[in-house]
């Protein structure tokens, strides 16, 4: 397994070569995920590398269960069964919110934290009920993605892709952009703007989904993989 966190600033996701495979480019690449949110920042963070991102719903392809114990663990579970299904390349997206003052959580849980998956609404109100008496100097967050590419469902070798955006927790939400925890998620490299009042190109830049992806593209611009493993 092949990652590519790294320390620095990433550069811009929409910027660079294409991505190449043997000499050649992926034609296709199947994006697992169920999430439509995640789903439009993926085929936008994409946009220009000649790669035709195709969602796993398309293909009649359903989530599998989340049963791993990392971000990471969740991602390769998440392409492998893509890629099986598919018999093409796939790219699996786990992310999630972190916060400082309740131990990481929801962490792993984001998409469920109020008991429904997908309940953008009610994790949000649950996520500022506990947090309603904790101090604005005490509010520290930070968005986790992790992104595993996989050429084939055997593939023994993922490309992985780590970003981390540091920020907090806002007391009531603000902006009608982005999803999931946007709104109450204040960047601190957003200029004082929410991650759902940014702009999208500024938030496909900054956000830990676009630096995984920029390190992802950066990695594939300057390797050359086979489209199996040996």
């Amino acid at each position: 397994m092949q990652d590519m966190t790294d320390s620095n600033a990433a550069q811009s996701p929409l910027s660079g070569s294409r991505l190449a495979v043997s000499g050649s480019r992926f034609s296709r690449l199947v994006l697992a995920s169920g999430n439509a949110g995640k789903l439009a920042e993926l085929r936008g963070l994409l946009a220009g590398s000649g790669i035709e991102p195709v969602a796993q719903s398309q293909l009649g392809i359903h989530d599998i269960e989340e049963t791993g114990a990392s971000f990471v663990e969740n991602a390769i579970l998440k392409a492998r069964h893509a890629a099986r299904a598919s018999r093409l390349p796939a790219l699996g997206d786990d992310s999630g919110l972190c916060v400082d003052a309740l131990g990481g959580a929801p962490g792993l849980y984001s998409a469920r934290y109020a008991g429904e998956h997908g309940n953008a609404q009610a994790n949000l109100e649950k996520l500022l009920r506990e947090l309603d008496d904790v101090a604005d100097e005490d509010r520290g967050a930070h968005f986790v993605c992790v992104l595993a590419l996989l050429r084939s469902a055997d593939d023994p070798d993922p490309r992985i892709a780590h970003g981390r955006w540091s920020g907090r927790i806002l007391r009531a939400a603000r902006g009608m952009r982005g999803f999931g925890y946007d709104p109450v998620f204040l960047p601190g490299d957003g200029g004082g703007s929410s991650a759902a009042e940014l702009d999208p190109a500024l938030k496909n830049r900054i956000s830990h989904r676009g630096q995984a992806l920029a390190r992802l593209r950066e990695w594939l611009a300057l390797s050359r993989i086979d489209h199996s493993p040996s």
